[in-house]
This record gives structure tokens, sequence and C-alpha cells, in this order.
């Protein structure tokens, strides 16, 4: 596929490295150098130097015929302009990064009346990913698959847990339940774990199955499963906005510190049932006399990753029970998990995946293509959303039949509003929703799951 993508700042350049490793042909465009020059000295891309709203920028990138144009500069206009122009030009697909909530609000609008094929807003990506994060104890991720009737959430095996120390079979027959780990690192190691395993204490491992199933595997492990009731948040970003519209549905309470006065005036009016407070949120004597840290939860969403980090250490060692932060810079994430935060937010990764799902949905649009896609455990691993469709070769084949490749595990099957963890005497049938977990083997086709 020919795919161009316009703004090479730190979303773009992600994005950039993630598609091409699928060996697409692929150009970026900048109107600053210097923002091109990582790019072409670490990516197999072409770089086009210019402004991506310009026609004759396009027209030389070839938008006309691009299969896709990508717009994630820093400025919804841009990419607004950039993908209608991308359009008329000729361009099979388009997509643009839109970040304010009223263009939020308005997005059934813009891709009727502009022709945008998809709108991604990172912000609300990532306060989607935090409230879902709170609706389990100590999840380092949550990913959702089949409308969500199938969940996937990522946790730090602890030495208390039940499941520490003993077979999964074992565990299993003593406390029969409808989840499964469906991966799991030790240290540098990725393993894909059968029902022999043995977890360990800080093993990450990712537990998959519908949500009331999750939560009560978790309550067999011994984890409590207490309601996030108050949610303290640092920093009064868009994060922050999207996140309290979201919590305020789960009727958690909510309190936001910022030290900005306009910005603190301005959630007051967006957020009429938060608690704004106008403060230097990294000041201990805040802190302490507004109790930050006497709320169930925790969130730090400045935009300085250093401040993001000592404040989550800070409310860990203070004992807040949930805790997350917002990180951008790769050291910063591999530093906060060696530290011991496990929830760490990252927009940039999230708007990556959701494009790059987007991206091998109509890769093979004949087949069985991608519905849904995430990365894991630093891109070491994907979990990928198919639907069984007539082009699948084995349907109606039991699984234990199956000749897979290598390094993947057929984690769940959807069908219908039922979720099923398989066994090998299950089968995968036409309309069945079907979640494969793999070591990135960037599957584009359900049948690509099967050796040759």
């Amino acid at each position: 596929m020919k795919i161009i993508i316009i703004g090479n700042g730190k979303v773009g350049y992600t994005l950039a490295e993630q598609l091409s490793l699928a060996n697409h042909d692929l150009i970026v465009v900048d109107q600053h150098g210097t923002a091109l020059q990582r790019a072409d000295s670490n990516l197999d891309v072409m770089c086009v130097a210019g402004n991506g709203a310009s026609i004759r920028t396009l027209m030389e990138a070839g938008a006309g015929q691009a299969d896709l144009v990508i717009a994630v500069t820093n400025y919804d206009e841009v990419n607004i302009v950039c993908c209608l122009l991308a359009k008329k030009l000729g361009a099979g697909h388009t997509i643009a990064r839109i970040r304010d909530p009223e263009y939020s609000a308005d997005a059934p609008l813009l891709q009727r009346e502009i022709g945008l094929d998809m709108i991604i807003n990172p912000e609300q990506a990532a306060a989607m990913e935090i409230s879902r994060i709170f609706r389990y104890p100590s999840a380092t991720g949550v990913d959702t698959f089949a409308r969500g009737e199938v969940e996937m959430v990522g946790f730090s095996i602890e030495q208390d847990d039940a499941i520490t120390g003993m077979p999964l079979h074992e565990f299993n027959r003593l406390h029969p339940n409808r989840t499964l780990i469906c991966a799991v690192q030790r240290g540098q190691e990725i393993i894909i774990p059968d029902g022999n395993f043995i977890p360990q204490t800080d093993d990450t491992g990712y537990l998959i199955g519908n949500p009331l199933e999750l939560r009560r595997t978790f309550q067999l492990m011994g984890r409590p499963m207490t309601r996030i009731k108050t949610v303290a948040i640092l920093g009064g970003s868009r994060i922050a906005t999207y996140l309290s519209w979201q919590l305020a549905k789960s009727d958690m309470h909510v309190r936001i510190i910022e030290k900005n006065r306009d910005k603190c005036e301005r959630l007051s009016e967006l957020l009429p049932n938060a608690q704004i407070i106008h403060g230097d949120g990294t000041d201990n004597e805040v802190l302490q006399s507004e109790s930050i840290f006497q709320s169930d939860a925790f969130v730090s969403l400045t935009d300085r990753d250093e401040d993001n980090l000592l404040m989550a250490l800070n409310a860990i060692h203070a004992g807040v029970p949930n805790v997350a932060a917002k990180m951008t810079r790769p050291n910063y994430i591999g530093l906060a998990k060696d530290v011991g935060l496990d929830s760490i937010i990252s927009p940039k990764d999230l708007t990556s995946n959701i494009i790059s799902s987007y991206v091998r949905s109509f890769s093979n649009s004949e087949g069985s293509a991608v519905e849904r896609l995430y990365k894991l455990l630093d891109g070491q691993m994907e979990a990928v959303e198919f639907t069984a469709t007539h082009a699948t070769r084995f349907l109606n084949t039991a699984l234990k039949d199956l000749r897979l490749k290598k390094g993947l595990l057929i984690a769940a099957i959807v069908r219908g509003e039922e979720a099923i963890i398989p066994n090998g005497n299950d089968m995968i049938l036409e309309n069945d929703r079907v979640i494969v977990v793999a070591r990135s083997l960037f599957l584009d086709d359900l049948n690509d799951i099967l050796k040759n």
C-alpha cells in the first residue's frame, strides 16, 4: 500500500516506525527539515519537505495515487485541510488526528462533509484507556475486543496472588473459571503459556475473558475488587477533561489540581461536577492540605514526563491503591516500569495502534480482515481481532487439527454475545470474532495463522 503520513512529530514517527515494518510504501511529509532527519536516517521511508496543507506538496508526495493519507500534525485545522485536499486529489482513504473537544463533538459531520474515513483523538483514547484500567486491580492496561464482549487485562503478578507458584492447570482445577492467561513477560523473555506454566512474582501477565468473568477470576486470585469512588488528577490537560467526563458516567468524584488559573476557570465551566483546585500539584504542602493522596486513584497528566513519573511514585509511596501516569518518552516508560509504576498511558502509542489496526483492516478486505489490533509488551507481541468469513479456509474444523504457526495462540472466540475460551475441540464458525495473540507476525488475515 502507498501511505502518506503528514507530520513527523512523536505520533507521526511512531506510526511510520510501525508501518514500515509491514513493508508499505511510505512517504513522510513535514515542513521542518530537522523533523524529517530522524525518519530519513532510521526508517525505510521517502521524505518530502513541505507544508502538507499545500496542494503542491501533496502532489509532490503523490497524494492522488495514495491508498491512505494520514494527517497527524499538531494542528487540527491543518489536519482537516490536508485530508480534504488529499481526497480531492484522489486519495483512497484519509485519517485525521483531531484533538479539540469541540471538533470531536462534530466528528460525524466532519466525516460526512469532508470525506474523512477516520478521526482519531489521542487524548480521548488515553482517557478511555485510563477509565478501563480503573475497573480492575493494579491493571497495567485494558484492551477491548468484539464491542466490549471480551477484554484483555495486563497485570503484574504479585507474591500473594493465589496463582503465583502454581501450574495454571492446577489453579484452574481448584478455581474453575472461563478466562485465559494468553501471554507473559518474565524479565526479557516473552512466553505464550500452556497449562504447565507456573506464574512467578513480578511476571507481567495478560488475562483474557468477558468482563464479569475477569473480575471473578481476579477475586479467585485474592485481589480486592473495591469500586473506585474518588479520583485525583494532576494537570488540567485535554486528557483530564475527557477522563472527567468518562468517570462521571460511573459516578466517580473527580478532583483536578492545576496551577494555571486560566485553565482552572475553563475547567470549571467544562466540568461543573468536578472539583477544580488551583495550586501546584508537585508541592507537598498543597498535596497534604487538599488530601490529594487520600483518593482511591491518582493520575498524573501534566505535559512533563518527569513530573508525571515523580508524582505517580509519590502517590504509590503514600499508599494510593490505583495509580496511573501519562508518558511519552520511551526511555521514561522503561524507567517507570523498573521503579514499580505499571499503569502507563502513552497517547502516541495508542494512536499508532488504532491507525495500524485501520490500515490492516482494508489491506486484505476480501478475506478475514483485521478488526482491532493492540501492541503488547513494548511491541513484542500483538493481540489481533478478526471476523471469520466464508474466505476463512478452516471453518468448522477442530482447533486441535489445525497446523498453526509457531508463536501464536487463539485466545478467544466470540459467537454472538457468547465469549468462548477455546480448547482443542472448539471450532471457528463463519461470523465468529476471533482474537489471536502472536509474537508480532504482522497478521493481515485470519488465514495467516496457518503454516504454509
